[in-house]
């Protein structure tokens, strides 16, 4: 153990003191930063480890907080509170036996600790349903779409007491392949006013909005792409989360999609908040309408150990029942796995001014076009990934894992970003995933951005949302906006677990 100096334990005690501020402020970009720079100060305080942990789990950057909690261990094998985060961190990327060893571990230390003995119970239980369902569920999640089919062909329709929104006819194309309903804009109008006032759909326009999604996303690669012509702009939406009220405010600024306005939802569209199925179905029934121009690429809780734990499934069983939740789950992995935006026009001096940091050429396509990679989470825990890679990857019926090229959420940083765009020709990565204060940040000496639209995250960050818009040329704007008030309902009223703070 290195020897620190009280002078250096004075400064990083006063650098503490600043981050701890930032913290309270629910600055917890500003927080991490600091408390980093209090540990170059003294790496020897277990405190500072931990706090810094917690900010970086606002962050939702759990695995570099998982990291931070083992620091604080090492140097205080006795920190209760630095054992409870870490077994947060394992919870939040579903390594639960590991986070129930540390939940013991904590209640070892710390007998009367009510919320670890709760969060431990919680996890055990979890856990037990995991590996009871893991041997019997891909069988059902893939006879899903079978099963509601033949539901509707043995005569599963609207029930006549049904006063909500109907969809209307199919069109003669598709009347010709068997469907009975099609759809159109102001059934979605309709159907956005409906949930606004707490009320669900009949199972049989749920059943038809999920299938209409399916039929599009069967036609996609795993990395799908838009060409983004003269006249078109794509806006990239993150995070979402079930924050219907905030959706709704969202494409108030975006405009509605059209087929020379695309919007592409980067994932994480449930789970946390508490109208996940609103949010699902209105992003899948405007993917039904324009499926070319509304793009949906899938995120880590687009899956099933995460919809599990974080309120999805318990929320579809409440509303619409057991077989729903398995059409989702299936149906979500139809859901291409990135998205590749490919300005059409050459680049304009203002777009080729935003594409990196200063000094920096941009990287171009061979055609010398702009080319941007979207993904929810970031890139790759191996190294040469090419394009052609992330299209041949089988995504049907896949969960993600946490390793390989499904897997989301990686840590990496700005040597990697640069070389795998330079391998791609991709001017600049932009993903989700993780929080960030200001609805945005550009990262990576411009080479990635990373977009979060969820503001006021599960109601405590106090965060900003935001959407980046890019054009034919390449150029990109970016929005931002503050949440809105929504019925009193809290984040993770169907969760089968407790909330991680």
């Amino acid at each position: 153990m290195s020897t620190v100096s009280e002078e250096n334990k004075a400064a990083a005690a006063a650098i503490k003191a600043k981050a701890n501020e930032a913290f309270k402020n629910k600055d917890f970009i500003a927080a991490a930063k600091l408390y980093g720079e209090a540990l170059e100060k003294n790496d020897q305080d277990a405190t500072i480890w931990c706090n810094r942990a917690f900010a970086r789990m606002n962050l939702e950057e759990f695995g570099y907080a998982l990291d931070d909690c083992t620091k604080a261990i090492e140097r205080d094998p006795r920190y209760v509170k630095a054992y409870y985060r870490r077994a947060l961190c394992y919870l939040s990327i579903l390594k639960n036996p590991q986070a129930i060893a540390d939940f013991k571990k904590t209640l070892a230390l710390d007998p009367q600790n009510a919320v670890a003995k709760k969060q431990l119970e919680a996890t055990q239980k979890l856990q037990r349903r995991i590996e009871f369902e893991k041997a019997i569920e891909q069988d059902e999640e893939e006879t899903a779409v079978e099963r509601v089919m033949e539901a509707i062909r043995s005569g599963l329709d609207i029930e006549s007491s049904y006063a909500g929104p109907r969809l209307p006819p199919a069109s003669e194309e598709a009347a010709a392949k068997g469907k009975k309903y099609g759809i159109n804009e102001e059934f979605i109008t309709k159907m956005e006013e409906w949930f606004k006032a707490g009320k669900t759909l009949a199972k049989r326009v749920v059943y038809e909005i999920v299938l209409g999604c399916w039929d599009a996303c069967l036609q996609e690669e795993s990395l799908n792409e838009i060409v983004l012509e003269e006249g078109m702009t794509c806006d990239v939406i993150g995070d979402t989360h079930g924050q219907y009220y905030d959706l709704l405010h969202l494409l108030s600024l975006t405009g509605k999609p059209s087929k020379t306005h695309c919007l592409l939802f980067n994932g994480d569209f449930v789970d946390r908040g508490s109208w996940s199925v609103e949010v699902a179905l209105t992003v899948m029934a405007w993917k039904w309408l324009f499926p070319n121009t509304v793009l949906l690429n899938r995120g880590n809780h687009e899956t099933n150990d995460m919809n599990k734990v974080y309120g999805f499934e318990g929320e579809v069983k409440h509303k619409h029942g057991e077989l729903a939740y398995k059409l989702f789950a299936h149906v979500f992995t139809a859901l291409p796995l990135a998205t590749l935006v490919s300005p059409a026009l050459p680049p304009s001096p203002k777009a080729l001014a935003g594409a990196v940091g200063k000094g920096q050429a941009p990287i171009l396509s061979k055609e010398g076009r702009m080319r941007y990679f979207v993904t929810h989470g970031g890139l790759f825990s191996k190294d040469n990934i090419t394009l052609d890679d992330i299209r041949a990857i089988p995504r049907i019926g896949k969960q993600p894992g946490n390793e390989g090229l499904m897997c989301v959420g990686i840590g990496f940083g700005p040597d990697v970003t640069k070389n795998w765009c330079k391998l791609n020709g991709i001017t600049g990565v932009l993903r989700s995933h993780e929080v960030r204060q200001g609805g945005y940040a550009i990262e990576h000496d411009g080479l990635c951005t990373t977009v979060f639209s969820a503001p006021n995250y599960v109601d405590q960050t106090g965060n900003k949302g935001a959407f980046v818009r890019i054009d034919a040329h390449g150029t990109r704007e970016y929005t931002t906006y503050e949440a809105v008030p929504h019925p009193p309902m809290r984040p993770m009223a169907y969760a089968g677990a407790m909330g991680m703070f």
